[in-house]
């Protein structure tokens, strides 16, 4: 588990910084910093709108007694992807636009069902307190 934070707060960043130095030795700085921007913000305004499309998808589910289980796992791919999105870097606003375009998030939600599935049928699924 450590291992991975390592790698998470150390490692994605400095890979990160050097893509945006490349891409600014090929481009320039202020092309880079503007496109930057613009996947921001592009960004922002496609996970509000995909999240208010998920939410709204959850309450009708719920609403009709149904249990939302693959719209909370879209739900936690918008989230990631907005969180994604507000890091600057390249890599992780691709990762981040890819998570919430719903094409592609079939992709990411099946991982994580493969994911719970294996942690419970192992016995180390676990909700609450950790």
């Amino acid at each position: 588990m450590y291992k991975w934070l390592l790698a998470v707060f150390i490692v994605v960043p400095i890979v990160e910084l050097w893509g945006i130095f490349q891409v600014g030795s090929w481009i320039g700085g202020w092309n880079t910093f503007f496109i930057l921007i613009l996947m921001g913000l592009a960004g922002a305004y496609l996970a509000r709108t995909e999240g208010r499309r998920v939410w709204g998808e959850a309450q009708q589910q719920m609403q009709a007694g149904q249990i939302p289980g693959q719209t909370l796992l879209d739900g936690l791919c918008v989230l990631a992807g907005g969180i994604l999105l507000l890091m600057p870097g390249f890599i992780s606003d691709i990762v981040g636009i890819t998570l919430l375009i719903p094409a592609s998030r079939i992709y990411y939600r099946q991982i994580m069902l493969q994911w719970i599935e294996k942690r419970m049928r192992n016995g180390n699924f676990r909700i609450g307190r950790f």
